[in-house]
């Protein structure tokens, strides 16, 4: 069992930045890995960001690319979204993702099967 507990979240103005960070408890395994997803009111749970815990390797989701940069540490289990040159359409719910098995995929709410509480980014224009 895996717990997450996400921070970071907040109201900040176009163009700005936030820093989100998701603290991960419990058993991982060889195929662990993080992912930020987020939703917006009225709009599905959409992918952002996902590192493989084993290599780092990263991936984005083409609106973020350039602009978002997700980062682990692995001594304190935590993964980090570093948000830059935030815009309004930013603005969701974030929510931390993990998973202990291993998958080629990283980009679907069914790819994870632990979730933390999510936190709210609020970008105003």
């Amino acid at each position: 069992q895996v717990q997450l507990v996400e921070s970071g979240g907040g109201l900040v103005q176009a163009g700005g930045s936030l820093r989100l960070s998701c603290a991960a408890s419990g058993r991982t395994s060889s195929g662990y890995a993080m992912g930020w997803f987020r939703q917006a009111p009225g709009k599905e749970r959409e992918f952002v960001t996902a590192i493989a815990w084993s290599g780092g390797y990263t991936y984005y989701a083409d609106s973020v690319k350039g602009r978002f940069t997700i980062s682990r540490d692995i001594a304190k289990n935590t993964v980090y979204l570093q948000m830059n040159r935030l815009k309004p359409e930013d603005t969701a719910v974030y929510y931390c993702a993990a998973r202990n098995s291993y998958s080629s995929s990283f980009y679907y709410t069914t790819d994870y099967a632990y979730w933390g509480q999510g936190t709210q980014v609020t970008v105003s224009s």
